[in-house]
């Protein structure tokens, strides 16, 4: 349905493009999206890049619709970007305090999702430090529902965004050599990403000691590595992962000194890699623990800073495709598309 409204194309990326639809009611993880649906995603987030550097960064899509994000653990980046990301696209974006809420006075997370139902928000940006807690509370509300990192099995628009920036600095996905390096066992990230990858047509390295990769790492569709130069060598991309310290139940690592030595990304290491390979992490970062300080702000290879920009673009791309599930979507773009 159009808007009663013309939209401007210079400041609303919806209205440049055809009304298509995204096939899925809610993003609870990467895994089970075809490359066509996360094609749709990235080319999608591609146009909020453009209007995120404009000077008018505000489009009306999502006017008069509610936002709720919903951390039942601690972030900046993910709740600041999904709250930016709301906010741009017109949206009432309300942030759900757990530390201060019912679920800290003994309220069960199904409780929750019923209450929050009775309020009829249009979306919920769902964060939470069990696996599978997101997919649970989906099932218990009407709305449309966004998986913000569950426990340790997926942060699906962390891999959006991870995605993007490799593909505007790349061109494509296709053939790369991704190297993911660090704390796989603990880590969203690397699942989410492992998912896209294969299904993008990349290739994907894993690199860490043996303490820190899952039992089941060699059935992912990746080549496995324990040795950083070995699992470094040639690739296009590097990947770094922060060590999840506050997951950690026994010892992992001897220290963080030796794993720097071995597992932290300095220069002598990064030099096995390709010339024009780029530098990812997700943040926040151990700097000395996971990277080193001059390779982590190399401005010629490192998109760090990149990583956090893209985050707004492809959560707003994902907020709006969403939305247009909702009923009496109105979105702004142009009649006959």
């Amino acid at each position: 349905m159009s808007s009663s409204r013309a939209a401007n194309p210079a400041t609303d990326p919806a209205a440049s493009r055809p009304s298509v639809t995204f096939p899925h009611r809610h993003l609870l993880g990467i895994e089970g999206l075809s490359a066509p649906d996360i094609a749709l995603l990235l080319d999608h987030s591609d146009h909020y890049v453009d209007l995120n550097r404009a000077v008018e960064k505000k489009q009306s899509s999502l006017r008069g619709r509610t936002i709720i994000n919903l951390f039942f653990e601690n972030s900046t980046r993910t709740r600041t970007s999904f709250e930016l990301a709301g906010k741009r696209l017109g949206a009432d974006v309300i942030n759900m305090s757990v530390a201060t809420s019912s679920v800290k006075k003994g309220e069960t997370l199904i409780d929750t999702a019923i209450t929050l139902n009775a309020m009829h928000p249009d979306l919920l940006v769902v964060r939470h430090q069990d696996s599978g807690a997101v997919a649970l509370l989906a099932q218990k509300v009407g709305c449309g529902v966004i998986n913000g990192g569950d426990g340790s099995h997926e942060h699906p628009t962390q891999a959006l965004l991870d995605a993007l920036t490799i593909r505007r600095r790349k061109g494509s996905l296709e053939g790369l050599l991704v190297a993911i390096c660090g704390d796989i066992l603990h880590s969203r990230v690397a699942r989410s990403n492992i998912h896209l990858l294969n299904t993008m047509g990349a290739r994907v390295r894993l690199i860490a000691p043996p303490t820190l990769l899952p039992a089941y790492a060699e059935n992912l569709g990746v080549e496995v590595f324990h040795d950083m130069r070995k699992g470094l060598t040639d690739v296009d991309i590097v990947m770094m992962l922060r060590l999840q310290m506050e997951r950690f139940h026994g010892a992992f690592v001897p220290s963080t000194r030796e794993y720097f030595h071995f597992y932290g990304l300095d220069y002598a290491k990064l030099s096995f890699a390709k010339p024009d390979a780029l530098i990812m992490h997700p943040g926040p970062m151990n700097r000395g623990v996971e990277i080193d300080t001059e390779v982590a702000d190399d401005i010629h290879r490192s998109v760090i800073h990149e990583q956090v920009e893209m985050g707004v673009a492809v959560r707003m791309a994902c907020l709006e495709l969403l939305a247009r599930h909702l009923p009496n979507w109105r979105g702004t773009t142009p009649p006959g598309l």
